[in-house]
């Protein structure tokens, strides 16, 4: 049996809702024995979020919460309690990774801050993301990945410039970090594996954010310019947008770079008398006169299926895509060979649908090892197998509620 990358590497998760969990489910479908910890007194707010089976809600029935944490054990534990404390100490103990989401308060109050942690353990890593980092004026500020696109700038550069910003889509920085965020625990692996030392992360969200907003940042610093919304239109691909085709919410994305790719599309489309314009003939003309362009075209994707034209202008060499539901996403037959969908029978909700390793390693490949588990489902076994407690320790434990 071929070994996982990262097999052997053990990480204690105190992380939740979503750039922790993302990150550190990397380690999990890649060999890391990880264990998640949460208390019923709060648990993970993803929990609390739908959607859920059949619209019934539960702390179990999310299926959000079950696609970040999959092939994860997972433990309750109270740590506002001094016992709750002191286990954590010893679950620190046996780990080589110790990753948290909070604002830096909380885990300093538990005394399981990184200053703490390495006088225990002195070669630990610990990973620590939040919305603003550990440092500065407004590291307490907490936030969720639609506040972090607000303060990385992104919700300035998204939506149509007569109305008001309407920022892209979800909580957008907690899906750019977890690849920043795995990557610099993987260097950290690295490093302690070479020395023999450990390292404290500290991955601002909103600062990550700021890197995918590179060009802007440079536009300004460079030329004084700042950037602004202008809808799907591109300051030089024209035509460039999403444009309406046959059927209920079909639509297809057109983007178009230079004038031989004009050409192309001019041919897929069948060569429309409007197209040969003087005004059209040039990617500046194009761009002067968008709005005709936009109209003209969208009149000829209106009549076509949006697949068959994708299929067309792709054969042609344009850049063009159907603009895809998620129920489409099930029978893409793209993500069908590549097997992107995994299903596993989760304890609470079921067989269902998980999103898959989204990279492929040809030596050591990922695997969703097991469903996401459902509040203490991993209880006995992490802190009897794991920790090494006698019965009689876990049962005193468990009378004294240490393990809400």
């Amino acid at each position: 049996m071929t070994s996982k990358i990262f097999e052997g590497v053990k990480v204690l998760d105190f992380t939740w809702i979503g750039v922790g969990p993302v990150t550190i489910k990397y380690f999990a479908d890649h060999g890391a024995t990880v264990v998640h910890l949460e208390s019923t007194t709060r648990p993970d707010g993803l929990r609390l979020a739908g959607p859920f089976r059949d619209n019934v809600a539960g702390n179990d029935r999310s299926g959000f919460f079950a696609n970040f944490n999959a092939s994860k054990y997972g433990i309750t534990l109270n740590l506002n309690t001094s016992k709750g404390v002191e286990i954590a100490k010893r679950l620190v103990m046996w780990a080589d990774v110790v990753a948290e989401s909070y604002t830096p308060r909380p885990m300093k109050k538990w005394g399981l801050d990184y200053e703490s942690l390495v006088k225990i353990k002195p070669d630990i890593i610990m990973f620590s993301t939040c919305q603003q980092g550990q440092t500065g004026p407004y590291r307490e500020y907490p936030g969720f990945g639609g506040q972090g696109a607000a303060l990385a700038g992104f919700n300035h550069l998204t939506g149509w410039p007569d109305r008001s910003p309407a920022g892209p889509y979800g909580a957008y920085t907690d899906f750019l970090n977890p690849r920043l965020g795995s990557l610099s625990i993987a260097a950290a692996l690295d490093y302690k594996r070479r020395t023999g030392k450990g390292t404290h992360i500290d991955l601002a969200q909103t600062e990550g954010g700021l890197q995918f907003l590179a060009p802007t940042i440079l536009e300004y610093s460079a030329n004084g310019r700042s950037p602004a919304r202008m809808g799907n239109r591109s300051s030089y691909q024209a035509p460039h947008g999403v444009f309406p085709c046959q059927g209920d919410e079909r639509w297809i994305a057109i983007a178009v770079s230079n004038d031989d790719e004009w050409d192309a599309l001019k041919r897929a489309i069948g060569d429309p008398e409007w197209a040969d314009a003087e005004r059209f003939s040039t990617l500046s003309g194009r761009l002067e006169n968008q709005d005709d362009l936009e109209e003209l075209l969208g009149a000829v994707t209106a009549e076509r299926d949006a697949y068959q034209l994708m299929y067309a202008l792709q054969a042609a060499g344009v850049p063009a895509g159907a603009v895809q539901k998620t129920s489409d996403l099930f029978t893409d037959p793209q993500l069908a060979y590549r097997k992107h969908f995994w299903y596993q029978d989760h304890a609470e909700i079921g067989v269902h649908a998980y999103d898959g390793p989204s990279f492929r390693m040809s030596k050591t490949p990922g695997e969703l090892t097991m469903p996401a588990p459902i509040m203490g489902q991993h209880n006995e076994m992490v802190y009897k197998e794991i920790l090494g407690m006698s019965e009689e320790e876990y049962v005193e434990n468990l009378i004294e509620n240490v393990f809400e």
